[in-house]
């Protein structure tokens, strides 16, 4: 999997609210452990979930993917903060790559991104949930290394999230991204975007466990050329599961693992995927 192929696949998730990645995050307000203690409401990988963060209540979450052959690999942080209620929701991402080039491999920050969240709909976490976002990218990354876009860019994601007959939850991404002035390594400079679908099955097999199945499928272009750009399309595979902590002090902690894998055009393509969210409460007045 190409560095380009693994920053396309983890913004929804850390971001877009993703691809999206994509970047792409949503989170559920901790709860202490007892015998009556909610499902895991915690974010897909890949897919973003239309559930903004409870009030006072701010999650932390890391991402890790690595090809399975290639030295590349892609590290992100995110934050997610509520404004007021669960309504409104601001969060950020960095990313910390290395390119794949075994000769000439750049390690560095990618293009940091600032994400805003309107949630509507599913706000006692039950029935239909929307949640579109809008995600300015920063560009902070060195695009003469593979490493950022090279200009600034624009996303908007549009997450659905549904409960589903009998112990599963469904959620659905759609969104594309827009960057007027884009920069290859060797300077040449147009404008490009993005367009994809996501779709994940969560299976509810117990409060603190969940198998899962999600895919996404992007189309996007990249730089050739002085104003002249290549498009190229992925389809993924990703099955996983992610599992929960729940701490007295209502710190909740939230491993996962997946193993996304190419289909189509994108056979070969395979990777490792690893998860872990941290989340707690900032205020004395979060649930």
């Amino acid at each position: 999997m190409s560095p380009h192929n693994l920053e396309r696949v983890i913004r929804p998730l850390i971001l877009l609210s993703c691809l999206a990645s994509p970047p792409a995050l949503a989170g559920q307000s901790s709860t202490p452990p007892s015998a009556e203690s909610p499902p895991i409401e915690d974010n897909s990988f890949l897919i973003e979930e239309a559930y903004n963060q409870g009030q006072g209540i701010v999650q932390h979450v890391s991402t890790f993917e690595r090809p399975v052959n290639g030295s590349g690999w892609v590290y992100a942080f995110a934050q997610e903060w509520p404004l007021g209620g669960r309504t409104h929701q601001l969060s950020y991402s960095i990313p910390f790559a290395r390119t794949g080039d075994p000769e000439d491999g750049a390690t560095g920050i990618g293009d940091v991104e600032i994400n805003y969240r309107y949630q509507v709909g599913g706000l006692d976490r039950k029935g239909l949930a929307l949640a579109p976002s809008f995600t300015v990218a920063l560009p902070t990354g060195a695009s003469s290394r593979a490493l950022g876009a090279g200009g600034l860019g624009f996303a908007f994601n549009l997450p659905f999230s549904a409960e589903l007959p009998g112990p599963f939850v469904a959620h659905s991404n759609a969104g594309g991204s827009y960057t007027p002035r884009a920069r290859d390594t060797f300077g040449d400079t147009a404008p490009i975007n993005s367009y994809g679908l996501g779709q994940s099955i969560i299976w509810l097999a117990h409060s603190r466990f969940h198998p899962m199945i999600e895919s996404t499928w992007t189309v996007s272009r990249e730089v050739s050329g002085p104003g002249q750009t290549r498009r190229t399309t992925e389809l993924l595979i990703s099955p996983g599961f992610r599992g929960a902590f729940d701490f007295s002090s209502g710190l909740q902690v939230v491993p996962g693992i997946a193993f996304p894998f190419g289909v189509g055009a994108s056979r070969g393509e395979r990777a490792v995927f690893v998860y872990l969210s941290f989340e707690h409460p900032f205020s004395k007045r979060a649930p």
